[in-house]
């Protein structure tokens, strides 16, 4: 039987790993295995009550995601995709990353072409010119033509992703240009799951990750996995482009 004091150990334990920011019942479940019937009507009654307890204010109602804050997202999705994101990576990611917002609130904005258009505007609105790029010669001829169909982005244009994966007990940083394939890949291979914990847009993934294995080099524990503490974690979580 799974112990109460064991429960909350583990939920600060996933609340420090994630920036102090409190799992939900269904991330605690996947990332600790143990599950709803360990602890309710034995331990507690809400989920929100086992928080509490553990020293966390209980996570609070989810609000409507600011359109800012989705365009944000989608921006880093299309970054670790290499491309305009599909509604089944979408899927993907949202299942992946508890934080990113669900299919369901995308559908908001209707169907690809009109999220497209929004994210078009937006990138170009920011500056974002390693997005824009994406839409190939659609981005210039926006007006006359389907943004619902992508062009191959720029050869010339040379950008790719360090990321962190956790699996168990250990992480993994590697470079890719595709975080989404490079997760499925991964995933075939390993009997625990693996999440992504976070990723760096680069215009150098050679030396990026070569820095990163560098700095934590004491820490590997075999080619590119290592035992990393919760600081090790934040460093890198800092990092949005390098």
């Amino acid at each position: 039987m799974v112990t109460k004091e064991h429960i909350l150990d583990e939920i600060r334990r996933v609340a420090e790993a994630h920036d102090g920011k409190t799992p939900g019942r269904e991330r605690f479940a996947s990332e600790t295995g143990i599950q709803q019937s360990d602890w309710i009507g034995r331990y507690w009654i809400r989920w929100g009550d086992a928080v509490a307890e553990a020293g966390f204010e209980p996570n609070r109602l989810v609000t409507a995601v600011p359109e800012g804050e989705m365009l944000e997202r989608l921006t880093g999705l299309a970054r670790e995709l290499g491309h305009l994101p599909l509604e089944v990576e979408i899927r993907m990611k949202a299942r992946i990353d508890p934080t990113f917002p669900s299919h369901t609130t995308w559908g908001r904005w209707g169907g690809k072409a009109a999220r497209d258009a929004k994210l078009l505007a937006y990138c170009r609105q920011k500056g974002y010119d390693d997005v824009v790029v994406l839409y190939g010669d659609l981005a210039s001829d926006a007006g006359q033509q389907s943004i619902g169909t992508v062009s191959k982005p720029d050869p010339t244009w040379v950008t790719g992703v360090v990321y962190l994966f956790k699996s168990g007990r250990f992480y993994k940083i590697g470079k890719t240009n595709s975080v989404g394939r490079r997760q499925y890949e991964l995933t075939i291979q390993l009997p625990e799951q693996l999440r992504l914990v976070h990723s760096i847009t680069t215009d150098d993934p050679d030396g990026i990750e070569r820095y990163w294995h560098q700095r934590f080099r004491d820490k590997r524990q075999n080619g590119e996995w290592f035992a990393l503490a919760p600081e090790d974690i934040r460093a890198f979580q800092r990092r949005k482009f390098m």
